[in-house]
């Protein structure tokens, strides 16, 4: 019987090492996976690299993991933006290295790795500092720039439904990154609003398919109120 359900967050995150390229769902605060950020605080993984829309803000969520000094590297579209004190305080300080990705390009490179695709052409960011290094190309009369997909070894993701196989739906504009990064990472991990029985969700309704998905956990934010 296949049941991906887990009952703690240690267990949803067990087996992530230092070093790991983890993904982030999220758009702001939007649809970021508080829960199994904390318990990744806890977990005491080092030296990580993040892929997120964003690099927090305040003193909570993605950015209270970089406070905690567990972020080496962040690739992201925005990295500076209301309330992203940490942000400004490591990267000032030499202690967070960065890697500004256009936010559509960002999007694409995570869906070719879904996809299986390796690399893609667009003309986003051709003549820039984006573009220095990367290999150009013009196609019908048009300049492009290479992009390599976006890959990671774990992705957190914050869904509104999913059930013991992993399906899952999101709720209006939580759905953002979530669920493109479901699809490109070696671990999905899952924190659902709602934990529903196999069968309640409509096939039409699933966004992503538990073919992608390895943990799901409960997370009932009502409960914290």
């Amino acid at each position: 019987m296949i049941n991906k359900i887990v009952d703690t967050a240690a267990a949803a995150l067990d087996g992530i090492r230092d070093g790991a390229t983890v993904m982030v769902g999220g758009f702001g605060a939007v649809g970021q996976p508080d829960m199994l950020i904390e318990a990744l605080i806890e977990q005491g993984a080092r030296d990580l690299t993040v892929i997120a829309n964003n690099a927090g803000a305040g003193r909570v969520g993605l950015a209270k993991l970089m406070e905690a000094g567990r972020v080496g590297r962040i690739i992201c579209s925005f990295p500076r933006s209301a309330g992203s004190v940490v942000f400004e305080e490591l990267f000032r300080a030499g202690r967070l290295q960065l890697e500004i990705v256009p936010q559509g390009t960002l999007a694409e490179r995570i869906r070719a790795a879904g996809a299986g695709i390796g690399a893609f052409y667009t003309p986003t960011g051709y003549g820039t500092r984006i573009a220095e290094g990367k290999e150009t190309r013009e196609i019908d009369g048009r300049r492009y720039v290479l992009e390599h997909a976006l890959r990671a070894d774990v992705a957190l993701v914050e869904a509104w439904e999913a059930d013991r196989w992993g399906n899952c739906t999101f709720r209006k504009s939580g759905r953002n990154f979530n669920a493109v990064m479901a699809t490109a990472a070696a671990l999905t991990v899952v924190q659902a609003n709602h934990v529903v029985p196999l069968g309640a969700i409509d096939p039409e309704a699933v966004v992503t398919p538990g073919i992608f998905v390895d943990r799901v956990i409960h997370h009932d934010p009502q409960a914290e109120q």
